[in-house]
């Protein structure tokens, strides 16, 4: 096709095991969120007892979410996740509307909005200039771009060295914070703030989110059947546990009003134990931290996009699967490139960061919204499949249903009231909005 044997004909092949797919769970989770959210978690819970039963919910409501994504991965075991689940139960309208927002909004935003935090650390280590966040940015989209173009086999291999790397790093962390000394004037409780348990429990789920990804690999997964289950009831229940100890060494290390006051509580944890030194090594960590969670982003952004592309003949571009590597390499290059032009615009706001959550939110929670309800949908069409089963039935996806619907009327509010970016907020709703017409169009062609 252009020289690197791309082509429509070739399918993806099942190099990933279980543990590949646990690791990419955890690189996809674990990210800036675990040095960012604990203090402002802690500014609205009343005590450390709250502080650790909204992580533990947290934990709960991801689980919830991951059992009703490993039955639905066993029903449809193949290369797509979410697109084709939104496909199978409502059809080719909201399935392309879905996936064009992926493309446009959710997934290459996510990755836009962690560059700029790789970038805003990195640039703490060797300063650009005033754009120097941006321009960091931009080239670890690019790199890691790059490296997937290589092929899904080195990827792989550096999600597991970065994933690793970040486990490694946290737990040194979580260490520090058990041997610092406590504060008794910082361990006392004082009052929650303005927003309380419910912005709590938005900057947690938030930390525990990205764990749906996993879904779009189900066609590379050996096994899948067997293996999905492992994969995400396995890495939550790691991610919760691993939560927990970090968090735990933050509040004995800084206590409650000690994390309130942070604005880098990781960084506040490390220059107790060791100094003002300890401030580059926790901009390194951070910046492992948001390379690992692109990385694995870009990995299923992909695949996404590769579906899309076989089912629409406008859109066959996306559609080829390079034989070489074993790579959806035409899809890698679009996503790479609108993720640049995110970073481009994000690096003319007040903080990019902020602007691409705002702008990726709100249509993030809509499908997966979408996605809890075709569970219902499913069981009501074809009854229970022969493969896992959802415990507890109507229970637990009821529980990952109401979270989802929660998390979308929250995320509207925060970002339009809260953070100020209600620009960003209508333009993601515009792009979204913009995939209903071209549905028509691709449906015509």
């Amino acid at each position: 096709m252009d020289g690197d044997k791309s082509s429509v004909s070739a399918v993806p092949r099942p190099l990933l095991s279980a543990t590949d797919g646990m690791l990419l769970v955890v690189g996809m989770v674990v990210g800036a969120g675990i040095f960012k959210a604990p203090s402002i978690v802690a500014g609205n819970v009343g005590s450390g007892m709250e502080f650790a039963l909204v992580w533990i919910a947290g934990g709960i409501a991801s689980l919830c979410g991951a059992l009703v994504y490993t039955e639905l991965s066993g029903r449809f075991p193949e290369t797509g996740g979410e697109y084709r689940f939104l496909q199978r139960a409502y059809g080719g309208g909201p399935s392309f509307v879905f996936a064009w927002s992926r493309m446009t909004v959710v997934q290459t935003g996510a990755i836009a909005a962690v560059a700029f935090v790789f970038g805003d650390y990195a640039q703490q280590i060797l300063p650009l200039g005033t754009k120097g966040a941006a321009i960091y940015a931009a080239l670890g989209v690019a790199a890691l771009t790059g490296l997937n173009l290589a092929g899904t086999p080195q990827s792989k291999w550096l999600q597991k060295v970065l994933s690793a790397s970040l486990v490694i790093a946290l737990a040194a962390i979580a260490i520090a914070g058990l041997m610092a000394p406590p504060l008794r004037e910082l361990a006392a409780a004082g009052k929650a703030g303005a927003g309380g348990l419910g912005l709590a429990m938005i900057f947690v789920l938030l930390t525990y989110g990205g764990w749906n990804e996993v879904a779009y690999i189900a066609g590379e997964v050996r096994e899948p059947r067997r293996n999905m289950l492992r994969i995400l009831v396995g890495g939550i229940l790691a991610i919760t546990a691993l939560y927990l100890v970090v968090n735990f060494s933050y509040y004995s290390a800084l206590g409650l009003e000690g994390m309130r006051a942070s604005n880098a509580v990781a960084a506040d944890v490390m220059r107790r134990v060791a100094g003002e030194g300890a401030a580059t090594l926790i901009a390194l960590v951070v910046c492992v931290s948001a390379l690992t969670t692109m990385n694995a982003a870009i990995i299923t952004g992909a695949r996404t996009n590769y579906a899309f592309g076989r089912d629409f003949g406008a859109l066959r571009y996306l559609g080829a699967w390079r034989e070489t590597g074993s790579a959806p390499a035409n899809a890698l290059r679009v996503q790479g490139a609108l993720t640049l032009v995110l970073v481009l615009a994000g690096s003319f706001t007040q903080d990019g960061f902020s602007a691409m959550v705002a702008y990726t939110t709100p249509v993030f929670w809509t499908f997966f919204l979408l996605c809890g309800i075709a569970l219902f949908v499913f069981r009501a069409r074809h009854g229970r499949p022969e493969t896992f089963r959802v415990p507890l039935f109507p229970l637990v996806p009821l529980v990952f249903c109401a979270t989802c619907a929660y998390m979308l009327y929250s995320s509207i509010n925060y970002v339009r009231f809260a953070v100020s970016f209600g620009n960003a907020v209508l333009a993601g709703s515009v792009v979204m909005a913009l995939g209903i017409p071209l549905y028509f169009l691709a449906r015509g062609k």
